[in-house]
């Protein structure tokens, strides 16, 4: 009877000692960072016509500030898309010149890339390491995730119009479905968000679609999504 208290009290030191070595940890994590980068939960409707890329990036603009994210409404988002020059028009934009200069974080918080030579790969040790930008880390504003290689119905393709450097093509072929203004002739270039089937693994240049339309685009294995990007934290 004599040791029981002070077998008690033992027992109480390490219990409280043990539950505070296990709160350290939670303390000290760092807080998730805000969106700053979102796969659309929806196309336009109308294929690949998007009312350019003005239209393209009033979609992300309004899908970013209906999510609810922490400061989503006050960036301002552009869509990761490219253009191409047309005789006696304007220039060709470059998808990677349009989207800031990073860090960007998916909207469950994992870092996507820390800028855009990380994003791209622009050098041959950077390449190797590859961009975070996967199934496991990309969702849409939303934060839900977006059906895959696998998934039914498959639409992984994501719009791009660019080449594997983020960059427009500068053949005469058309990979923009007229600067995303047509939902019928022409074709698109898209990437996989998965990094899964195509032949390739580019989560920003893949293959062409099939058309424009939305059919096409659905038939090609995609819903006519886009990638968003915070130009400015």
């Amino acid at each position: 009877m004599k040791t029981t208290r002070p077998i008690s009290a033992l027992l109480m030191f390490f219990v409280l000692g043990s539950s505070f070595a296990m709160a350290q940890p939670n303390q000290n994590k760092a807080p998730q960072q805000p969106m700053s980068f979102f796969i659309t939960s929806t196309g336009s409707g109308n294929g690949a016509n998007l009312g350019g890329l003005a239209g393209a990036d009033a979609l992300c603009q309004r899908l970013a500030s209906a999510s609810g994210a922490p400061g989503a409404s006050s960036k301002t988002w552009h869509a990761y898309l490219s253009t191409q020059a047309k005789p006696g028009g304007p220039a060709a934009v470059n998808a990677r010149d349009r989207i800031g200069t990073g860090p960007w974080y998916g909207p469950k918080g994992a870092k996507i890339a820390d800028n855009v030579a990380d994003l791209h790969g622009d050098t041959l040790e950077i390449a190797r390491l590859g961009s975070n930008l996967s199934k496991a880390t990309a969702f849409t504003e939303k934060g839900e995730p977006v059906k895959g290689f696998g998934d039914t119905p498959n639409q992984h393709d994501i719009l791009t119009g660019s080449q594997p450097d983020g960059r427009a093509y500068t053949d005469t072929a058309d990979h923009t479905c007229n600067n995303w203004t047509s939902g019928a002739d022409g074709t698109a270039q898209l990437g996989h968000f998965d990094r899964t089937g195509g032949g390739n693994t580019s989560w920003n240049s893949t293959h062409p679609s099939r058309g424009c339309s939305q059919e096409n685009l659905v038939s090609t294995g995609g819903a006519g999504l886009l990638y968003c990007f915070a130009i400015g934290q």
